[in-house]
């Protein structure tokens, strides 16, 4: 067996052996050793192998992959083929999310030398957004090597797994080969067995005081045991839960559906942001009352981490802690704030309902509470594009059991097809509720892979031609139409139908409600794309409507 070839083998054999069940390759010259190994572990159902051309997209079907449970490992060759993943790589570290990155390079001796391909940076392109980083060199005795890239990738899947450091994240493998890189026969370098790491454990969790008029807010949170711990919280306090689609606490008895408005909205016994104290879990992203909550010098925040890494983006925590409880009953203000806001959130959720069905025309609204709908009818999973559609689904759908997945490490909209492809090829059947910039900006994931499965995936699209979040800040009025339209709305005018077409993707173009609600109701089988035409000029004034609608069915009461 020559070098390279054994090389790649121990790393597939020993990441497989340490939980990996799917990989994604990009395939290249330079990495052709570890494409071979790893068609030969898929070949014998050690791993499932996905092939794309695109490096951008191979990323962030990883990124999907992992989102869903698994751990994986994305395959690039050298060059600009890395840092294609770039992207990928970002919102891992920023949302806490292992993936492993195996990239390969030239031997050592060829950096610097102006060798094609060759990025003289490469091993170190992805510092400091990784929780490890290792440049392997290229084989020359495997035998006597071999145990070492065992331990090294047993102590970089322990940092992606977050049993070390500062929680779950990303990991870089740089590794050279060397020629030849075509395969050959012969046995596996033998040598120790892997190196178990364990966790510090579950953390003992600190008491905290009643009395405090107290709410519990969810941000995005990739690990269900940070959602779990925020509803558990709220429900055994009996304290409003208020939890982003994508935090996995947006379930359940205590969580409020469209809280953002009720933050700055007042009942008959005066305004709901009379807020005392915030127990904040996760990483909060969506809305601006909820930023001004958490910088407010009157409110305690404490924040529940148990990672090196903490959520404070308004310099205002008082405390962090590993774990959060309660003892004993609430009190008597505790539980008339907790009764306020929990007759609040009904009337708000069923002011919001009857707005919307008030409507005749297709909107981003009432797309999200459609999508969200269907998917806790049918428990299909569910990923949302950054920036309007994942705050429709806060606002518009009501907490439901339903597994969301949203890029809130960075909230970009990049990746957000091919995300949702990783989600639903490892998890089963899922929607994506996408805005058409986001749409556009990922449809390579679309691109047909002889040979590779499609996934059961529903693509729920709004298309309202250009950026109609920027129509609800202030750049819509802050400057003259057209610069507007051209600097900051962006309508693009593409041909949907005919795009789907070319990558051999079914379309619907549904006309009515009636039409599309069918459409985002049937149970996704196959890839399929749902475009919902609609008027990015009637986004303001619907936002608008409806949170009057919110602000005076609260009051009112």
């Amino acid at each position: 067996m020559n070098p390279s070839t054994a090389l790649a083998t121990v790393l597939v054999d020993t990441l497989v052996r340490l939980g990996l069940r799917h990989l994604v390759l990009s395939p290249g010259s330079r990495s052709a050793p570890l494409a071979y190994a790893a068609a030969r572990a898929a070949d014998e159902g050690r791993l499932t192998l996905h092939v794309r051309v695109d490096e951008r997209s191979a990323g962030f079907l990883a990124l999907g992959l992992a989102r869903a449970g698994e751990l994986v490992a994305v395959v690039t060759t050298s060059g600009t083929a890395v840092a294609n993943l770039h992207p990928a790589v970002l919102e891992a570290h920023h949302a806490g999310v292992p993936l492993v990155v195996l990239s390969a390079d030239r031997p050592h001796e060829l950096r610097g030398s102006g060798a094609s391909q060759t990025a003289d940076a490469q091993a170190r392109l992805f510092l400091p957004s990784v929780r490890y980083s290792a440049d392997v060199p290229a084989p020359v005795d495997p035998d006597r090597q071999a145990p070492a890239w065992r331990s090294l990738l047993s102590r970089a899947v322990a940092f992606a797994r977050g049993l070390r450091g500062d929680g779950p994240g990303p990991v870089h493998l740089n590794v050279g080969f060397a020629d030849p890189l075509t395969p050959s026969p012969g046995e596996v370098p033998a040598g120790p067995g892997l190196t178990q790491v364990h966790g510090p454990g579950a953390p003992a969790p600190v008491a905290l005081e009643r009395g405090p008029r107290t709410l519990v807010l969810a941000g995005d949170a990739p690990d269900p045991a940070t959602g779990a711990a925020a509803r558990e919280l709220a429900e055994s306090a009996g304290w409003p839960l208020l939890a982003e689609p994508s935090s996995g606490a947006r379930a359940g008895e205590r969580a409020v559906g469209p809280y953002r408005l009720l933050l700055e909205a007042a009942d008959a016994d005066g305004p709901l942001g009379a807020v005392e104290r915030v127990v904040l879990f996760g990483h909060p992203t969506l809305s601006r009352p909820v930023t001004r909550l958490l910088a407010r010098d009157d409110v305690e925040l404490v924040v529940v981490s148990a990672a090196g890494t903490w959520s404070d983006a308004g310099f205002r925590a008082a405390r962090v802690v590993p774990a959060a409880g309660v003892q004993g009953p609430p009190g008597a203000g505790e539980q008339e704030f907790a009764a306020r806001w929990d007759r609040a959130g009904k009337l708000a959720a069923d002011a919001v309902d009857a707005a919307l069905d008030g409507e005749r025309d297709l909107s981003g609204p009432w797309a999200a509470r459609e999508a969200v709908r269907a998917c806790a009818a049918d428990g299909s999973g569910f990923v949302v594009a950054a920036s309007n559609p994942v705050r429709d689904v806060d606002l518009a759908a009501r907490p439901a059991d339903v597994a969301t997945v949203s890029h809130r490490g960075l909230a970009g909209i990049d990746g957000t097809l091919a995300t949702a492809c990783g989600v639903a090829l490892a998890r089963g059947a899922t929607r994506v509720l996408v805005g058409d910039l986001a749409f556009l900006h990922d449809v390579n994931a679309l691109l047909p892979v002889p040979a590779e499965a499609r996934p059961d995936l529903t693509v729920v699209l709004v298309n309202d031609d250009g950026g109609g979040i920027f129509e609800t800040l202030e750049h819509a009025t802050a400057v003259d139409r057209s610069t507007f339209e051209r600097v900051v709305a962006t309508p693009h005018g593409v041909e949907v139908a005919a795009l789907c077409a070319a990558y051999r993707v079914p379309h619907e173009r549904p006309a009515t409600r009636e039409e599309a609600a069918a459409a985002i109701a049937a149970r996704p089988s196959g890839l399929r794309v749902v475009e919902l035409v609609v008027d990015r000029a009637a986004v303001r004034v619907r936002s608008e409507r409806l949170a009057d609608a919110v602000r005076a069915a609260v009051l009112e009461g």
